[in-house]
């Protein structure tokens, strides 16, 4: 076990070959360490990961894989920080902790589809939460949300070499922004960081009883429609796999931005989801994949 947490960057030396020359100096790099989700005694995942912001990782990490339908269902957390890697223990409260421990014995076995605690292609490929929000807003706001991204990733602006998550509302700009060196991994510090400044993002759901005769333990996601949403757009740096559409879903994201561009069956889960996808943003414009409905003239955009 160590006391010293490692910081998220750091300077290394190397030698740059530029303009037929070869010239030493230093360049400052991104921290990658071991992260362990500990539920119950138990470990569900270990990530690759940026050192910073852990808390934020462990509740949105579990927001957005069902494992928790509100950061209330964390009882207790703690980090704890060893030479090869990182734990977050959480404790989980009732219901929560007895589902997963069903889950896991269900998924005891010797095969894996290579997802975070899922062995099935049916759970890897579930039907994501219907966003059901009527806001809409302009090509401005969209702009104006991708603009604001940049001058506030830090790490980012250092290393050159991480993702980062946003999420801004036209009434108070970019409210939130998270780093990481995996853009999964950025989503997830994003909604623990919503989740924790109480945003109404996460409507509670009942989960079935363990008794139930499905095939397959229901999950915290398990529901309809997730009415609402978050009153403003998700902005992504990095490209739309269908694992960040479902995680978007799970945030309650009315409006997803991305630099780059979706993938067919992210575009496909999305247009399920309720989502707008947005795609290939730039500051000269971007491309709409699905329910374009919500992209409207300035004139006609709801005030969020």
């Amino acid at each position: 076990m160590t006391n010293e947490p490692l910081s998220p960057a750091r300077f290394v030396s190397r030698l740059a070959w530029r303009d037929g020359v070869l010239t030493p100096g230093e360049r400052t790099i991104p921290e990658e360490t071991a992260v362990s989700l500990v539920y119950d005694g138990g470990s569900h995942a270990v990530m690759m990961a940026s050192p910073s912001d852990l808390k934020d990782f462990a509740y949105g990490f579990s927001l957005t894989e069902g494992i928790v339908t509100s950061p209330d269902d964390i009882a207790e957390f703690e980090r704890v920080d060893y030479d090869e890697g990182v734990e977050l223990r959480m404790w989980l409260k009732g219901d929560r902790g007895a589902a997963l421990a069903a889950r896991r014995r269900m998924l005891a076995g010797p095969t894996g589809c290579g997802l975070c605690g899922i062995d099935s292609l049916s759970e890897a490929l579930r039907k994501p939460r219907v966003i059901e929000s009527n806001l809409t807003f302009s090509p401005a706001d969209i702009e104006a949300a991708l603009a604001s991204l940049t001058p506030a990733q830090e790490l980012g602006r250092l290393t050159r070499a991480v993702h980062a998550a946003g999420f801004w509302t036209r009434a108070g700009g970019l409210v939130a922004l998270r780093e990481d060196v995996g853009r999964h991994n950025a989503l997830d510090k994003l909604a623990g960081a919503l989740a924790g400044n109480a945003f109404p993002w996460c409507a509670d759901v009942s989960s079935a009883s363990s008794s139930s005769t499905h095939a397959t333990v229901p999950r915290a996601d398990e529901t309809s429609a997730h009415p609402g949403g978050l009153p403003g757009i998700l902005v992504l740096t990095s490209r739309i796999s269908v694992e960040m559409v479902q995680k978007s879903a799970m945030i309650g994201a009315p409006v997803v931005v991305a630099v780059s561009a979706p993938t067919a069956l992210a575009i496909r889960t999305a247009e399920e989801a309720g989502i707008t996808l947005i795609g290939v943003a730039r500051s000269d414009g971007f491309e709409i994949f699905t329910h374009p409905h919500r992209i409207v003239p300035e004139s006609l955009a709801d005030v969020a």
